[in-house]
């Protein structure tokens, strides 16, 4: 999965705005014969999940659907396509959560998670759905040209 830098450093920096919240947004891109991924475009969007019953922040992601269906309308005819999503873990690892995988629908999207630990971000790592389980994707990160 290839990934520019800028792009890179903008989920990053997102998910350290919105911590101690989760962050979310989409990744746009295609894929090759190959199978493999690049992301040409990150898309933020609201997280719209509602905060856990006792919870005041939203600890877990929910894209908000507006964003997805206008950006589906958008695509339409090009090349490019929404290819996945991405969010972040307060506090947490850059990996799939037990809730991830439980609220995981749509098995031909990527998902990139970011790290998140005391307000800073400390990491990316991509994913897909693989039956009962995420597999780990190794992630380019390419430098702008």
């Amino acid at each position: 999965m290839k990934l520019s830098a800028r792009h890179r450093q903008m989920i990053l920096d997102q998910a350290a705005a919105a911590y101690p919240a989760e962050c979310c947004g989409l990744l746009v891109g295609n894929r090759n014969a190959a199978d493999d991924w690049t992301v040409t475009r990150v898309v933020p969007a609201a997280n719209v999940a509602a905060p856990e019953p006792g919870h005041t922040i939203r600890d877990r992601f929910e894209v908000d659907p507006q964003t997805r269906f206008d950006l589906e309308r958008e695509l339409r005819g090009q090349r490019d396509a929404v290819i996945g999503h991405y969010h972040s873990h307060p506090d947490h690892p850059a990996e799939p959560s037990a809730t991830d995988l439980a609220k995981a629908f749509e098995p031909s999207l990527i998902w990139i998670i970011a790290g998140v630990s005391a307000g800073e971000a400390t990491g990316l790592a991509a994913f897909r759905l693989a039956g009962d389980a995420f597999e780990p994707l190794a992630l380019e990160i390419q430098d702008e040209e």
